[in-house]
């Protein structure tokens, strides 16, 4: 049920419930951020708290309350929710822990949450376990510490689930202008995405940045990011939990593969959320959004006084999505006009220091490079130490960076190659004028990176992955028949228990043909595969070396050009990841893989499979023919329909590998693990 947050998030008159410092700190907190509504606190004994007078029970407040902050044990907060929720109160924050993230200390936590989510009702709590919120758009908040806001007419909005990285990402001097801050808590019933959706609504909003510690209730991301995609509001993520868990126990390739984050980013991925993998990274990819949205391109410019900083620039986007694309006639022309002969044009750009000072020369020549080949033109610049030196040359460099802007009409950035060196109060006059200030110069490339990725969004919502089930593997020959049954491409096949029998499948198949030790998860390491064999005495001697079981006949599959891994593993916090990759007995030396969540449509999976290492063989590689790519999408198609046919019982599918032909694409091992 989706409530009305605009009373809690926006209050007039605000309630706080309880004692001591942390009720002192909410009302100067509010006080710092210009709150001109009413502030009262509320204790039993009538206290004098911060300078006012305590009432002594909610019912005496004069008139209604917005919002509340509940600085009282967890025990005593279910009666003052219930109490606000009886009043018509806005909304509450529950300051209070030792609720569901107690959970394992103490057997009531999960019982005391819901109690809690039964008491408010429809009236809306952020937490417990929750710091509240600062509005610096309307001048309001609950907040029980220190911070860094100041009132602004717009700019982002940042939601975390840790209110420490929260009190800290206000004290951020970076000029990045937050115009809103609210700690989730530990989500009972106000969920980040139900404030983030809210908020979408306020046009002073120009982006979201999001600390993400786990999604929960994935359909909540889904609708948020179709009404962000809607708005063009950028979303940001910070998502935790990014090292690898062990797979200690996977039985297959892909399990290996797929664990830790792979689920997460794909799932972000999936929704056009755009990912930070640092805070400094975060704060830096929200100023791109806060001034240009998502308009951004790659295509970007550098100019500097240093051949250094010129280098610099360039080795940064190693590895990234950006490029620089060499000055065409027109750029060439203007820059000569200005620098003369003595300056090598090129971008990344040195200019030298001859037209240092000469703020006309200085604003001809930044504005020459802003061409509309390029997305973004960056000046770096490093201001000295205000303490220490004179910065009297950098105010004509300021000065001539908005002039450049002005007049070429292009979309430029400051950035100091160190964070430090761009103030704060610099950074802010550059953005009054539409100039992004970014502060370091590996974190702004890191930034633009994150804000100029493509990004390309699934409609159809995740298969959600269903609750934990007993599993247990199936048969090779089994798994093969019951994904053939989906329309999976698989090797005329026949199982047998002796080498005699497995001579005369042989011969009813058709020579070459290949044979397995059935029950073996990994055969080539277990004396468990046999290829190529040619002849009934060839099977017989293979099956004789062979370890012990039943043995499957399969006919050999003739000119392969390549293999590829195609898996599905069951995460049980974002859906069913579809893992795409080189196969076969590398696939984990090589690590070529791409991710995606089911379902997945066939232009993504198409994408997808774009992106390995191995993609050139796929259309053809020295000579060779180029593979059969219908073929192969359909069996992921395929794949797909069997795990979402199978999705309350399935655990884990795997084709590996899968030999791709010229005219074809046939699974040459499967595996499935799924309860019976």
């Amino acid at each position: 049920m989706m409530r009305d947050l605009s009373r809690l998030l926006s209050p007039k008159s605000i309630a706080v419930v309880g004692g001591g410092a942390w009720c002192a700190s909410i009302i100067a907190a509010a006080k710092q951020i210009g709150f001109e509504g009413t502030i009262l606190p509320i204790h039993p004994k009538g206290k004098v708290i911060a300078g006012l007078q305590s009432l002594t029970g909610l019912s005496d407040f004069p008139g209604p309350i917005d919002a509340a902050f509940i600085g009282v044990n967890r025990h005593a907060t279910l009666d003052v929710v219930a109490q606000l929720r009886s009043l018509n109160a806005g909304g509450a924050i529950c300051f209070a822990s030792g609720f569901s993230e107690a959970a394992a200390e103490d057997a009531s936590g999960n019982d005391l949450q819901a109690q809690l989510v039964h008491a408010a009702g429809d009236m809306p709590i952020l937490g417990p376990n929750c710091y509240g919120f600062l509005n610096a758009m309307d001048k309001s908040g609950i907040w029980p510490d220190q911070h860094g806001l100041v009132p602004v007419d717009s700019g982002v909005a940042i939601l975390t689930q840790s209110s420490n990285i929260l009190i800290n990402l206000t004290m951020q001097t970076r000029a990045l202008p937050v115009a809103q801050v609210v700690a989730c808590g530990n989500q009972a019933q106000t969920r980040q995405t139900d404030i983030a959706l809210h908020l979408l609504d306020d046009p002073r909003i120009t982006a979201i940045g999001l600390h993400i510690e786990g999604f929960g209730d994935l359909r909540g991301w889904e609708e948020l990011s179709a009404k962000a995609n809607n708005k063009g509001i950028p979303l940001i993520a910070l998502k935790s939990g990014k090292s690898v868990q062990a797979q200690a126990a996977a039985v297959s390739h892909t399990a290996s593969l797929a664990g830790g984050d792979t689920a997460a980013q794909a799932f972000l991925d999936r929704l056009g959320i755009r990912r930070a993998h640092s805070l400094p990274v975060f704060l830096e990819a929200l100023k791109l959004a806060h001034v240009f949205g998502t308009t951004l391109r790659p295509e970007i410019a550098s100019i500097s006084c240093s051949g250094g900083e010129a280098a610099l620039a360039a080795d940064s986007c190693v590895g990234t999505g950006l490029t620089f694309p060499p000055l065409n006639a027109k750029q060439t022309a203007a820059l000569g006009n200005v620098l003369g002969p003595m300056v090598a044009l090129a971008n990344p750009l040195d200019y030298h220091t001859y037209i240092w000072r000469d703020e006309d020369a200085m604003t001809s020549a930044w504005a020459a490079m802003a061409d509309p080949e390029i997305s973004l033109t960056l000046l770096v610049l490093d201001y000295p130490r205000s303490d220490r030196c004179d910065a009297s040359d950098w105010d004509i460099a300021t000065r001539a960076a908005v002039g450049a802007a002005q007049s070429s009409g292009g979309n430029f950035a400051v950035v100091a190659s160190l964070p430090e060196l761009l103030p704060e109060a610099t950074g802010q006059d550059l953005l009054q004028n539409g100039i992004v200030p970014l502060c370091g110069l590996d974190h702004a490339i890191a930034a633009l990176d994150v804000m100029t990725r493509p990004m390309a969004t699934e409609t159809n919502p995740v298969e959600l992955p269903g609750p934990d089930r007993d599993t247990q593997t199936i048969s090779e020959g089994f798994a093969k028949q019951m994904l053939a049954d989906f329309g999976v491409s698989v090797p005329a096949n026949a199982i047998v228990t002796s080498p005699e029998d497995a001579a005369i499948a042989a011969s009813r198949l058709g020579f070459p043909v290949v044979t397995k030790v059935l029950g073996l998860a990994h055969k080539t390491g277990a004396s468990g595969l046999a290829l190529n064999l040619g002849s009934k005495e060839e099977v017989i001697s293979a099956c004789q070396n062979l370890a012990q079981g039943d043995i499957l006949i399969e006919a050999m599959i003739g000119d392969p050009i390549t293999e590829v891994l195609v898996g599905v593993t069951r995460d049980p916090a974002h859906g069913f990841l579809l893992t795409l990759g080189a196969g076969g007995t590398m696939t984990e030396i090589l690590s070529d893989t791409q991710s995606v969540l089911i379902p997945a449509s066939r232009e993504h999976v198409q994408n997808a499979l774009s992106k390995l290492r191995i993609a050139p063989v796929f259309d053809g590689y020295r000579g060779k023919p180029a593979i059969d790519m219908p073929a192969l999408l359909d069996m992921i198609e395929a794949v797909q329909s069997f795990v979402i046919a199978n999705a309350a019982s399935v655990e884990e599918v795997e084709i590996n590998p899968v030999i791709c032909t010229a005219n074809g694409a046939i699974a040459a091992d499967a595996l499935i693990r799924k309860t019976t």
